[in-house]
Formats: structure tokens, C-alpha cells, sequence
């Protein structure tokens, strides 16, 4: 049996307009995020690894099932897409409830597990009313409750963050996170690139169709080489501190905070710097802490692709 959601050599053209190009991955269980601006081939991706659209070259394989056999496909896989768009008239225990039964639940099988994933989602006092009066808030996790009711062993969710409150937010990324604790595989999308830093096992960060970049975020930046290293430190002398590091020729930058407690730095070699700043502490500079300043999705990306393109 597969353990992994599996593109060979994947590429998806719309006419003559990129979707994804090229594209090689092996997905592993827990929270995966695809990251990247609007238009980056986010989309493209859930939907080839949905079946919704067949790639134009390639091959992908979700565990043990191929894209092309949506009946069997979406036995084990749940998607909530990012359009916010119902069938009118519907409350959200009937939205839950219908798509269960298309799905082959007998009534009382489907009833069952509608209210039980409607209260997952905590929107029990709301299920009997109609979506059209709904939060968008509410809106996202009754979508998000049709996408969990069959207990699928993959999770696709485009965007689900998108428009929500922090406490939605806080309450959305906990139900992610124990979805994923159960052995889910649960891939989310976000252009929104520092949420991802607190949801995610792994990323995948996306441009203009191509995958330049995947793995832990620590282990990603850990491979830019090319790229200085932002670390700032906390210190009661920070001026001397200063002093001392442009004594190193892999110091780049260094700048004083502004309210004078401390410094951020730029260094071509991380691991020789620590070594330093050790030394220095053991020579009377107090160190209060030291913290890398760009290792995060945002950092990376703009490392990767260029500050321009990772805010837009």
C-alpha cells in the first residue's frame, strides 16, 4: 500500500496558459501547505490531485488510487474548494446530510454522521438554519464539514482561512491539527505566507506554475546557501557587540534596534557567528537572547522568488 500522495513529472496547460509545470512530489501524512501568491498553480494542483482536472502530462497517485477514478478517489479523499457558493435554500445540516447521501449513506447513516461532524466544526446551534444567513466564518466550516463527513484519509482545503476572524482562525488551525493527529493527510493552500509557520509538518512553495521549493521550512532555508542569514540578538551593549561582528569578514549588515536593547545582523556563515557570539558572551557582553529573523515561509519565499511577488 502507498503512504504518499504521489506527481510524476506533472504538467497542466490550459491552452496555451501554465497551470503547473513539471512538477515531482511525494507527500507524507500530517498538514502539508501550498504556498504562494495568487495565480502561483495552487489551485491547479488540489484540482489535478482531486481528478477534477487531468494533467496534460504526468502521472499522480493519492495512496493507492489514481486521479482518474473520482468514485473510488473521493471514498478517501474530502475537498473544500475556495468558491462560496451553496445551493440555495439549504440549511447546513441538509447541505452536510444531501452530500452524504449521494454519497451512498443510507438516512440514518448519514444523519448520524452529518450531526457529528457539524459538531466537530461547532456549528450545531446553526445547523438548522439556512446557509444564506450564514458568517462567512460559518460558511467556511459547514464547507469544511461536508469536506470531513465520510472521515476521509485525505483533506484538501483551498484556502480555508481565507476571510476569517483570529478566533475562527485559532478554532479552524486546532481542528486542522487534530484531523492530522488522527493520521490525516490535510493539504491547505494560503497565500498568506506567515499563518503557514503554525500550521504546517511541511510546504510546498509555488511560482508561476513551477515548485521551487519543498520541505520543512527550517531544512528549506537551511539549503539557501547564497543567502545571508538575519539573526537578532537581545544584549546590554549592543553598540559593542556591533563593533565586535564587523570584525568578522562574513558579517554583512549590522544595525542597531531602535530602542537601543539590541542589534540585527547579517551573516554568510550562521554556524561561525554563534561560535563567536559565545565567545563574546564569556568576555562580559550580555547576551539576553538570539533569535534567526527570517526563518520563516515569508523569508524563504522572498528569498526564493523575490520580495515583490511573495506580499502581493
Amino acid at each position: 500500500m502507498s503512504d504518499r500522495i504521489v506527481f510524476e513529472d506533472v504538467s497542466k496547460f490550459y491552452g496555451e496558459i501554465l497551470g503547473v509545470n513539471r512538477v515531482n512530489l511525494s507527500i507524507p501524512p500530517g498538514i502539508t501547505s501550498l504556498v504562494g501568491p495568487n495565480g502561483s498553480g495552487k489551485t491547479t494542483l488540489m484540482n489535478l490531485m482531486t481528478g477534477l482536472v487531468k494533467p496534460t502530462r504526468g502521472r499522480i497517485q493519492v495512496l493507492d488510487y489514481k486521479t482518474n477514478d473520482p468514485e473510488k478517489l473521493f471514498q478517501i479523499l474530502g475537498y473544500s474548494t475556495q468558491f462560496d457558493a451553496f445551493p440555495k435554500g439549504l440549511t447546513g445540516f441538509q447541505f452536510v446530510y444531501s452530500y452524504l447521501r449521494l454519497a451512498g449513506r443510507d438516512s440514518q447513516s448519514a444523519e448520524q454522521l452529518a450531526w457529528r461532524v457539524i459538531e466537530r466544526v461547532n456549528l450545531v446551534d446553526a445547523a438548522k438554519r439556512n446557509i444564506a444567513g450564514y458568517s462567512k466564518g460559518m460558511r467556511q466550516r459547514i464547507r469544511l464539514a461536508q469536506a470531513l463527513a465520510h472521515d476521509p484519509k485525505v483533506l484538501v482545503l483551498d484556502e480555508p482561512l481565507n476571510g476569517l476572524d483570529p478566533l475562527a482562525r485559532s478554532e479552524m488551525i486546532a481542528l486542522f491539527r487534530s484531523t492530522a493527529a488522527q493520521g490525516c493527510y490535510v493539504i491547505i493552500s494560503s497565500h498568506i505566507l506567515h499563518e503557514v509557520d503554525v500550521i504546517s509538518d511541511q510546504v510546498i512553495l509555488l511560482s508561476n506554475g513551477y515548485v521551487v521549493a519543498e520541505g520543512q521550512i527550517q531544512n528549506v532555508r537551511s539549503e539557501i546557501q547564497e543567502h545571508p542569514t538575519q539573526i537578532l540578538i537581545r544584549c546590554s551593549r549592543p553598540r559593542e557587540l556591533a563593533a565586535k561582528m564587523f570584525e568578522d569578514e562574513h558579517t554583512i549588515e549590522v544595525s542597531i534596534h531602535k530602542d537601543e536593547r539590541g542589534l540585527l545582523l547579517k551573516t554568510r556563515d550562521a554556524d561561525r557567528f554563534y561560535l563567536a557570539l559565545n565567545q563574546l558572551a564569556l568576555n562580559g557582553i550580555d547576551i539576553e537572547s538570539i533569535a534567526p529573523a527570517d526563518d520563516d515561509v515569508l523569508s524563504v519565499y522572498e528569498y526564493l522568488i523575490g520580495n515583490e511577488e511573495a506580499v502581493r
